[in-house]
């Protein structure tokens, strides 16, 4: 029977929240003092607010610009594609020519029979089978594949970036969640505890409720833990060498609503994605690597040239090797290469199937994630507020046993986590969205 009317409390309270205040409310609200209580009651801790800032706290773009510049693993990956564009340089480079110098018979005395002997030659080989162009291409296609590489390195770091950052943020609003809950809840053992104290309450029932204070403290310190963690790792991404404690960022925590629709972000990601622009690169890098085969299979003459002194007579001559290449034609590297070309068609494909495979999946977390944070931030917050409101005056005055507010304060707890993860998950499900189409979407 008093679970009844407990609820039935809890219902009309509810009701008298949820209705516009008129001069005959006032008098239905001064007969319910529970839902009087609800409606004068401050908003307690609220996730939907941004968690407080230091001064000079960090905001996004202002981590995203200090990963591009200091983060080490977007640095090397820099240095990596200028040591690849340098390579152009030696696919350019033709055969140097050769300069060989003989001298014989020099003495003091030079005779008719024995004459001193001067030569010279100078040879070169000449490459045929346009090699250096081919050369040259593949060397070009490398680079712009390593590029796209690069940029796609900046893509997924930047990702990671992002993340870290969310998950250093909700982490600072769970931490200044549960330490507010833990302050309330601590305030609310010290009345139980006059109560008991007073022979208002049971031993039993005072003891209960002291023992749910461990439960808010240990959210507490696990919060902490957290927020250290995820604080460590941004500041690593973003190339601090030694982690600080003084490091702080902030943003918002309702999650922005994404104006574009699928079909546009896989046509953007198609258009933008740097991995799949690394394959078609990857496609031209191996069709040209596939000539530079065939034109090595061509023969390369080398031709020379010769001045002789004898005494006092001069003569020239010139000569031309070329290889007979009647075993090394180089078939394997030619069929070698083939493969490779046919392969890298595959790829690209791989690459661009992925695309669209990345944007369903980003696409159906953000619609979900965000359908359940909007539920939250508009109905089901307020909700457990008012319930808990309600639950906490009727315990303090003998209404409901203690149990039934446990199960409010339980509730409570669990809504507050809930829509916390709700906004972490839609924030990290645009960000993975952003990452996969290749395009900026947080306004």
């Amino acid at each position: 029977m008093l679970k009844t009317q407990s609820v039935l409390l809890i219902l009309a309270g509810a009701l008298v929240l949820q209705t516009p205040q008129t001069p005959a409310l006032f008098a239905q609200t001064a007969q319910n003092p529970a839902a009087a209580y609800a409606a004068g009651v401050g908003p307690g801790p609220d996730p939907r607010k941004p968690p407080a800032s230091r001064p000079g706290a960090y905001t996004l773009a202002q981590v995203l610009d200090l990963a591009h510049a200091k983060n080490p693993t977007l640095l090397a990956a820099e240095q990596n594609l200028r040591a690849v564009r340098a390579q152009e340089i030696q696919a350019g480079v033709r055969a140097n020519p050769s300069l060989q110098i003989n001298g014989n018979d020099i003495t003091e005395d030079a005779t008719a029979s024995s004459p001193y002997n001067y030569s010279v030659q100078v040879s070169r080989l000449f490459e045929r089978g346009e090699k250096r162009r081919w050369r040259l291409d593949d060397a070009r296609a490398t680079t712009a594949q390593t590029q796209a590489q690069l940029d796609d390195t900046i893509r997924q770091t930047i990702l990671t970036v992002k993340q870290a950052f969310t998950h250093m943020l909700i982490a600072k609003e769970a931490l200044e969640l549960s330490s507010a809950s833990l302050k309330d809840f601590r305030h609310e053992v010290d009345i139980a505890s006059d109560r008991y104290k007073a022979g208002d309450l049971g031993k039993l029932d005072y003891e209960r409720l002291d023992l749910q204070l461990g439960s808010f403290e240990s959210d507490e310190s696990n919060d902490i833990v957290n927020l250290r963690q995820a604080s460590d790792q941004l500041q690593t991404l973003i190339g601090i060498a030694t982690p600080g404690t003084d490091f702080d960022v902030t943003g918002d925590i309702i999650p922005p609503v994404i104006t574009q629709t699928q079909d546009a972000l896989v046509q953007a990601g198609l258009a933008n994605r740097p991995d799949y622009a690394a394959a078609k690169f990857g496609v031209a890098a191996a069709e040209a690597n596939a000539r530079l085969a065939i034109a090595n299979g061509t023969t390369d003459p080398t031709l020379e040239a010769e001045y002789d002194r004898s005494g006092t007579e001069n003569s020239a001559g010139f000569s031309v090797n070329i290889p007979l290449r009647l075993f090394d034609r180089n078939q394997g590297n030619k069929q070698t290469a083939r493969f490779q070309a046919d392969a890298s068609q595959f790829t690209q494909v791989a690459a661009k199937n992925q695309v669209v495979s990345d944007i369903d999946q980003a696409w159906i977390g953000y619609v979900q994630s965000k359908r359940l944070s909007d539920r939250f931030g508009e109905h089901y917050l307020d909700e457990s507020h008012d319930v808990l409101s309600i639950a906490q005056f009727a315990f303090e005055h003998g209404g409901i046993a203690l149990i039934d507010y446990l199960d409010a304060l339980r509730d409570s707890r669990s809504s507050t986590n809930d829509a916390l993860n709700a906004y972490q998950q839609t924030w990290l499900a645009i960000h993975q969205l952003s990452a996969a189409s290749a395009t900026e979407l947080i306004p």
